[in-house]
Parts: structure tokens; sequence; C-alpha cells
């Protein structure tokens, strides 16, 4: 059975067409459906079910066999990059996933240091929503992805980065949502930032979420449940900068991790609270456990490690 069987099956499966599936091959389609029907032959089974006008789905054969291939095509390019890498070193591609925030926070200052040591690696960037990068990195599709905790798929291995607290955000002026305390605490010569509050005081107030797929929403919910309720949701958005805005307008408050302040421009118009459970997050480094992880990868997490070891 050749390596190039298990790759047309894959790329049927993926394009759900015979068509598509050869125009991306790069093969006439009938020659395509030629050497499924020999692949059929061989295995005595159907892999894909035919029916015109509709999209080509795998049998249950089918689907045992796409995913079994797409594993035997990913250990055969995992060991043509590592022996390729074992002769000519860091070079190549790295593809890194990560959220707006925390990719705009942590990776600059990484990567400069990166591409000073290894300038021949094209980096690419890939910014999506927690869920779809524990998707594109439990599917190999991205060498290394920056998330914040708790990773639930067992499919993927994590390597702690960092602890920071979170912060609730509120307007700088008073609005008629905010909890009597709060009101008190602004109108009093004592610094807001001195004072701290348990999540359950703002139980009545809107809050500002991230959109459904991020992981710092569930962060968010889950903090509030703690604290026995659940947030009234006045609005939701893909941006912790957007959030802000919102929160400076006085349509809610939010949540952010500590890099969100350092990166906001909102710091004069908003007040930054602590709470008094001291919620925090844990980022990591994310990558595939049963995939190998390039050189290029390692040299990431390696410089990471060096710079925030010099820090302490």
């Amino acid at each position: 059975m050749e390596m190039r069987l298990f790759e047309y099956a894959l790329e049927i499966y993926k394009t759900k067409s015979f068509t598509k599936a050869a125009s991306h091959l790069h093969i006439a389609q009938p020659s395509l459906s030629k050497q499924i029907d020999k692949l059929e032959q061989e295995l005595d089974v159907y892999l894909f079910h035919r029916k015109p006008g509709y999209p080509v789905e795998p049998t249950p054969d089918g689907f045992v066999f796409v995913k079994q291939a797409e594993k035997i095509l990913q250990m055969r390019d995992d060991l043509r990059r590592e022996i390729l890498e074992r002769k000519e070193g860091v070079r190549g591609e790295l593809k890194i996933g990560s959220t707006a925030i925390t990719g705009g926070h942590i990776l600059p200052p990484l990567l400069k240091i990166y591409k000073e040591q290894f300038p021949n690696v094209c980096i690419e960037l890939i910014e999506e929503s927690t869920e779809k990068l524990l998707d594109l990195t439990a599917r190999g599709l991205v060498d290394l992805s920056i998330l914040s905790l708790p990773i639930e798929d067992s499919r993927l291995h994590t390597k702690t980065m960092l602890t920071e607290p979170l912060y609730l955000v509120l307007p700088n002026e008073q609005k008629q949502w905010m909890p009597e305390k709060v009101k008190q605490i602004m109108s009093s010569s004592i610094l807001i930032k001195q004072n701290t509050l348990p999540i359950e005081d703002f139980a009545n107030c809107p809050f500002i979420l991230l959109k459904q797929g991020y992981g710092f929403r569930r962060t968010v919910l889950e903090l509030c449940a703690r604290g026995g309720f659940g947030p009234q949701i006045a609005y939701e958005t893909s941006s912790i900068e957007t959030a802000q805005s919102l929160v400076e307008h006085g349509l809610g408050l939010t949540i952010v991790p500590e890099m969100g302040i350092h990166r906001s421009s909102y710091q004069t118009s908003l007040h930054y609270m602590k709470l008094d459970s001291n919620p925090t997050r844990t980022l990591v480094f994310t990558y595939k456990k049963e995939r190998y992880l390039s050189m290029n990868a390692r040299a990431l997490i390696e410089i990471y490690e060096k710079q925030a070891n010099s820090r302490y």
C-alpha cells in the first residue's frame, strides 16, 4: 500500500469531493477514482459513500482508514523533518498559535531574540480563538501554541510558562449599576487599587465577556461561579481591548489578566481592582503529544525559559 493512496483518501475526506481532491492533488479526477477503487478492492471494503449531488462522506470503515492514514502521514513527515534537522539544524518553518492579547504581549520580544539567533527560520503567527487553536494544535497543523489552563484535550502536552493575577476593570466615573461599596470607595480619597472586594459583590452588574471559544471567557465564568452567580452578560467581544473600551464608556465591567493592563491605553480612564480571592491564570506552551516537537519549537521554549530565569 503506497503512501500516496493515504494522501488521496485523506484529501477526499477533507474536501468531501473527488473533483476538488483531484484538483488539490493535481491529478485527473478519473485517475483518482480509479486509484480509490483499487484501494477499496485491496481492503475489501468501501471507504466512501458516493451519491450524485451529495458531499462525499466516509463509511465507518473509511473513517477509521482516514484517521489512521492521517497519523501515518504525520509520522512520515515528522521522521523526514527530524532527519533533516539533524543534518541542517534549526531552519525551515515554525507555526506559532496564540490569542491576540497573549501573543501581542509575549511574542514580540521573544521573537526578536529568536530571529537574531535563528534568522533562517520562517515564522508564521496564527491568531485564533482558544477553541480553534486547540483543534489546530491537536491535529498537528500548528507546531506550538501559547494558551491558558485548563487544557483538557488528552492529545496535547503542556509546559508551564507563567502565572499572572486577574483584575476587575471599572470605569473611572460612578455608574448607577455599581455596588454601593464601590461608589463609596471611588468617592473616598483612598485609591481603588488599594481595596479588594469579593466577586459576588458584582453579581448584579453588567459584564463584558469574550465570545464563546475563548479560554479566558471560561476563566471568568468559573470565577463568577465560585462566587455563587452567573454573570449578567451585557456585551461579548473577541478583543480584551474592545472590552476595556466598552467599560471606559460605562457599559459594564470586565476582567482582564495583568498583561492586559500593560497593553491598555485606558489606564487613566479605568480602575483596575484586585479581588479578594486573588484569581490568576496560568499560561502554557501547548503541543501535540504524539508528534515530533521540532528543534525550531524547542529553541523557542528554551529562549523563553532563559529569559524568564534571568528575570528572577
